[in-house]
């Protein structure tokens, strides 16, 4: 079935994003690559829900108790010999002098764990899309060794995008202070407050945790084709609701000069065919985050957008609680590296409260990557722009450049 057409993108405003992608001054984005950021679909490409399957089968849909009791299925503990050599690419890296930003598979080797890498990430885009590695060595090699292994890692599954208007693409899960009431203008990751399920703006997330939280800060994830199978028995006109393009998402003041404050945009997805094989399923993608669907009242309030109507409500809530129904709770120990695909699952994180001023102790921290993988080499294939291109999504405001700092700001 062809997509529902809402509006035609036209092929030379596509083509014209595509060449400005290209158009980078090296000496802001010295790989040559720039994050994409934040855009709204291809409407044109968004499947009506009739078009969607009504059942999903295979890795990608898994339950809880597949893996709460089978730990050896979803964890890696590192071995001396991967630490080794992780810990000898990392201290030549240190010694070239090169920024943080440039880390990338030529300069971080990892002959030894490249494999392995590999087939996790096939293993985080076709399967259950998440894995935890625990024995990150964080207190013996220090943040700024920490940070360099990590981002090493993160470059063999996938491109590092950035996550804010200021550029970071090493960021920091920090409670900074900041009123979590004021969602208009805060980000979540930057409070104590509970995180809702959602997916980040890249294809992958990573975490590596630092230091914990005197309490809560654990961690949630759920299949969303699980989900998916549990709407279209028990509530198919949620499900319908949420495959329409009539959810506005909020870019929080996230904007480059021309860009609207918000995106129109669908929750489900169905992939854009393939054409080197018209066969290839096409799969069902989630795009979600309440908390930037919730703070648009400054722009529905005037009218300028509409309201959430009853059902949209309803369908936030059915969502939430269809994803606690179906979570695999874990908790996140120092050392460990939690990565997460945002394409076919969503994630979610506890309220926690920090060790008081007096305790001598660290704050909680989770060093963050989030991680772009283009459809040419692996990544599903999405109706938006920049569905090809290396460093798709993400969040970029005009060229401001990439940062990679060892605390949060």
């Amino acid at each position: 079935m062809a997509p529902a057409v809402d509006v035609d993108t036209p092929v030379d405003a596509i083509q014209g994003l595509k060449a400005r992608a290209k158009q980078v001054d090296l000496s802001i984005f010295p790989d040559g690559l720039k994050t994409t950021g934040q855009h709204p679909p291809l409407y044109d490409q968004i499947y009506p829900y009739s078009a969607f399957p009504k059942r999903i089968e295979g890795p990608t849909e898994w339950k809880a108790e597949d893996y709460a009791n089978n730990p050896e299925r979803w964890v890696h503990q590192f071995s001396e010999e991967e630490l080794a050599e992780i810990s000898k690419t990392a201290d030549e890296f240190i010694k070239l002098g090169l920024p943080l930003t440039g880390i990338n598979k030529d300069n971080f080797p990892l002959p030894g764990l490249a494999p392995s890498l590999a087939a996790v990430r096939r293993e985080l885009l076709n399967g259950k899309g998440f894995i935890l590695y625990k024995g990150f060595p964080v207190h013996e090699w220090g943040n700024h060794k920490s940070a360099v292994a990590y981002m090493g890692l993160g470059a063999y599954i996938g491109y590092p995008v950035s996550q804010n208007g200021h550029g970071h693409i090493l960021g920091h899960v920090q409670d900074l202070g900041e009123d979590s009431t004021q969602i208009d203008k805060v980000r979540i990751y930057r409070t104590n407050a509970r995180q809702f399920f959602h997916a980040d703006d890249c294809d992958i997330v990573g975490l590596l945790c630092i230091a914990k939280a005197e309490f809560g800060g654990e961690s949630d994830v759920a299949s969303i084709h699980n989900v998916w199978n549990i709407l279209q028995e028990e509530r198919s006109d949620v499900a319908e609701l949420l495959t329409k393009p009539i959810w506005y998402f909020d870019r929080k003041g996230e904007v480059s000069k021309g860009e609207d404050p918000y995106i129109r945009a669908a929750v489900f997805y169905l992939e854009t065919p393939d054409p080197a094989n018209p066969g290839r399923e096409q799969r069902v993608y989630c795009k979600w985050d309440p908390y930037f669907v919730r703070s648009l009242t400054r722009f529905s309030d005037k009218g300028i957008i509409p309201p959430l109507s009853p059902e949209q409500e309803e369908a936030i809530k059915l969502l939430e609680a269809t994803c606690e129904r179906v979570k695999l709770h874990m908790i996140l120990d120092i050392g460990d590296i939690q990565f997460v695909a945002n394409t076919h699952t969503l994630h979610a994180r506890t309220a926690y409260r920090d060790f008081g001023p007096d305790s001598g102790k660290p704050r909680r921290h989770l060093m963050r990557l989030w991680l772009a993988l283009p459809q040419d080499e692996g990544g599903w294939r999405l109706p938006f722009w920049d569905s090809d291109e290396k460093k798709r999504g993400g969040i970029q405001v005009d060229d401001t450049p990439p940062v990679a700092r060892l605390e949060g700001d």
